[in-house]
């Protein structure tokens, strides 16, 4: 799921004093956090150095190193901030009160593609980009992006069980297991539109398991 608008700074202790010549301390972190986000969502972790960063977020190298002891600490930052993000994305479509819940399924699946379609299709997801290049990653990614990942299906399951109280999906489905598929089958389709720079794979997903849904409630 690609960045629409600013995502939000991860706390972080600095651990030496204030680089000098850097800009406001607040500012810098939010503008490395940014442009990492960015870089990352398009271009993945290994094919980005810490030079491009700052470059892109246009602030001195001490500031980086100010906040963050390596590459591999800023890249679990980013994981951190992604998630921020993406908890207030969910909350946008999961929590509309006014929308049945499959149909903020629907919200959340629209938002993504307009998201993505912004960016020519070029960004992907942070998790997703990030498992794709796990065998050349520093272990603790792994823990952070199947924790990401599982507070992401518990919230779908959740929702699929306010679709089962309401009548709209089949009380045959476990909702855990839906949710899981769901993320399977999202993170794939999010990779085949960033590969084929078009919304067609997200569309061929959210149709079939629509279709999936349809039956299912109808038998």
């Amino acid at each position: 799921m690609p960045l629409t608008d600013t995502p939000p700074s991860v706390p972080q202790k600095p651990r030496r004093g204030r680089p000098r010549g850097a800009p406001d301390a607040s500012l810098a972190h939010q503008s490395l956090i940014r442009a990492g986000l960015e870089h990352l969502t398009e271009k993945g972790y290994s094919s980005v150095g810490v030079d491009e960063i700052l470059k892109a977020a246009r602030v001195p190298k001490g500031s980086f190193y100010h906040y963050f002891r390596n590459k591999a600490d800023f890249g679990l930052a980013l994981i951190e901030a992604y998630d921020t993000y993406f908890a207030r994305l969910l909350d946008q479509a999961f929590l509309d009160g006014s929308l049945a819940p499959l149909a903020r399924l629907r919200l959340f699946t629209r938002m993504a593609e307009e998201g993505m379609a912004r960016h020519g299709f070029r960004r992907g997801c942070l998790v997703g980009n990030l498992g794709q290049e796990m065998g050349a990653l520093p272990d603790d990614f792994r823990a952070a992006l199947i924790g990401v990942l599982e507070t992401w299906q518990r919230r779908t399951a959740q929702l699929f069980r306010e679709a089962q109280a309401c009548g709209e999906l089949s009380a045959d489905h476990d909702p855990d297991a839906l949710a899981e598929a769901f993320w399977i089958g999202w993170e794939g389709a999010i990779l085949r539109a960033k590969l084929e720079l078009r919304p067609d794979p997200l569309h061929s997903f959210t149709r079939t398991f629509g279709r999936h849904f349809v039956t299912r409630t109808q038998e």
